[in-house]
């Protein structure tokens, strides 16, 4: 069975399960009452105190060279994890060789490193049940290191060496980049990552760092020379955040740690700034198709929006929540989906970081007849929501969904420490997610409709649908003037 009938079948049993718990509690409650005992309150009215819940503090130290390091002891069971968050990213490659950074970081974990060779690196680890993972992502690096307590040792001194001093092993060099460039000219496959890449191209522009991708030309051109240079240049301690979790005894960890890392010197460490999109191109409405044969027409629908550290962020991600991101009850999945029946799939997602742009966008799967008529919903519920006031109820349910899941921001001590590495990391302050949440606590309706008016823009909305047909663009035309994208051939 696919992935989406899985999801029908796990839907409609999920709905049965509910629908026959509702019944036994209500036929329970006429029950006891039939009996003269107290009759049990109706579950769809009940209501709940929001959860309270108060993280413990981890402790902070920082090292000689600069390396900060987040510590909180769970002495539950023999394990302990490091992770690592290091300030680099794919943001620093050179417009020439755009991929450099990630193969960087998966060459650093499967190069070999700390005087080790992959092969040992990995007989290593098998021997102990260790596990070491690097990667490089837009805006930062991440290493973790998960072991036994008693293989402590072992284990970081096989992590420091990875990120310390990798050894690039020109053999697995040339794997790494024959695995990306077969992962090129696969891209083109799947029409729902060609709707997501196209969509950022369309909203950044192409040789944005946020939407430019690799290429067989930048990957080919990418030596062992240049990924060693990249991590001598980008990786240095003081731009380093380590969190540890687990079975451990703070003094003994910190010496540990700093036996294997307190002697690398500190370097310069970039600083993370990343390139706004003139404001003309923002303001700027365009519509793109891609001709490619597919069952269902896949769009995205949105534009540029503001950072998480935006006064308004908060009460435009209620905004959202309420138009799209609730799934079964935000008003696109009711209304496309279960009012209209236009597409199986819908919604809308807030994505807003701290140093990038942010992006707000709508998204379906219909048919190619039904598209004209899902933009259409798209562009009807983006008006409702900056010119009506939400519903008491939609607030209530938007706001109690996020207050009562701040407690899953913290379900372990690993989620606190990451959350406080994540947050030193972007320069926010460390109660920045109870001051969010109390800010939704104290949000009001005019607040929400007042940050969907001055954040969602009809106007500027930035379309692409990737289907088959000619009908496509005569489709879409009803909202403007139409062009291709056309793919170009990977390989």
């Amino acid at each position: 069975m696919n992935g989406a009938g899985i999801e029908r079948q796990e839907t409609r049993r999920t709905g049965v399960l509910g629908l026959f718990g509702v019944a036994v509690v209500l036929a329970c409650s006429a029950v006891i009452a039939c009996a003269g005992g107290p009759a049990l309150s109706d579950p769809r009215t009940m209501t709940f105190k929001p959860v309270e819940f108060t993280p413990p503090e981890p402790d902070r130290v920082v090292f000689d060279n600069g390396m900060v390091v987040y510590l909180l002891e769970d002495h539950e069971l023999p394990l302990i994890t490091v992770t690592a968050t290091m300030k680099t990213g794919t943001w620093l490659d050179p417009a020439d060789k755009v991929g450099l950074a990630a193969l960087t970081g998966a060459l650093m974990r499967t190069g070999g490193g700390g005087g080790l060779t992959p092969e040992q690196v990995d007989e290593e680890l098998e021997y102990f049940a260790g596990d070491v993972s690097v990667s490089i992502g837009h805006e930062s690096g991440s290493a973790s290191l998960d072991v036994l307590k008693k293989d402590l040792k072992r284990g970081l001194r096989i992590f420091s060496g990875l990120l310390r001093t990798p050894a690039f092993d020109p053999a697995r060099v040339e794997i790494a980049k024959l695995q990306a460039i077969e992962a090129i000219r696969r891209r083109q496959d799947n029409p729902g990552s060609v709707v997501g890449r196209e969509f950022m191209k369309l909203l950044y522009g192409p040789d944005h760092p946020s939407a430019r991708e690799t290429s067989i030309a930048s990957v080919t051109g990418i030596t062992r020379d240049d990924l060693a240079a990249f991590h001598r240049n980008t990786i240095h301690p003081n731009g380093i955040i380590l969190g540890v979790t687990g079975d451990f005894q703070k003094g003994e960890m910190l010496a540990a740690l700093r036996e294997v890392f307190g002697d690398w010197a500190k370097g310069p460490v970039p600083e993370l700034k990343i390139a706004d999109v003139p404001e003309s191109q923002r303001a700027t409405p365009a519509i793109r198709f891609v001709n490619k044969e597919t069952s269902q027409t896949h769009l995205r629908v949105g534009h540029l929006t503001i950072r998480e550290n935006d006064p308004d962020y908060v009460a435009l991600a209620i905004a959202n929540d309420i138009l799209g991101g609730s799934s079964f009850r935000s008003r696109l999945f009711n209304d496309v989906r279960t009012k209209r029946g236009l597409a199986y799939s819908v919604g809308s997602r807030l994505m807003a970081g701290v140093h990038d742009q942010g992006v707000w966008l709508m998204r379906a799967e219909t048919k190619l007849v039904s598209t004209q008529e899902v933009v259409s919903r798209f562009i009807a519920n983006i008006e409702r929501m900056r010119t009506e006031p939400v519903t008491d109820q939609e607030l209530a349910e938007a706001k109690e969904a996020y207050v009562n899941s701040f407690v899953f921001s913290f379900s372990s001590p690993s989620a606190i420490v990451s959350r406080l590495v994540e947050l030193e990391n972007d320069g926010l302050p460390k109660d920045f997610l109870q001051q969010v949440r109390e800010k939704v606590i104290a949000l009001t309706k005019e607040d929400v409709l007042a940050a969907a008016k001055k954040h969602l823009h009809p106007d500027r909305l930035k379309i692409v649908a990737v289907g088959s047909g000619d009908m496509l663009p005569k489709v879409l035309s009803t909202f403007g003037e139409v062009k291709e994208i056309k793919l170009s051939p990977e390989g």
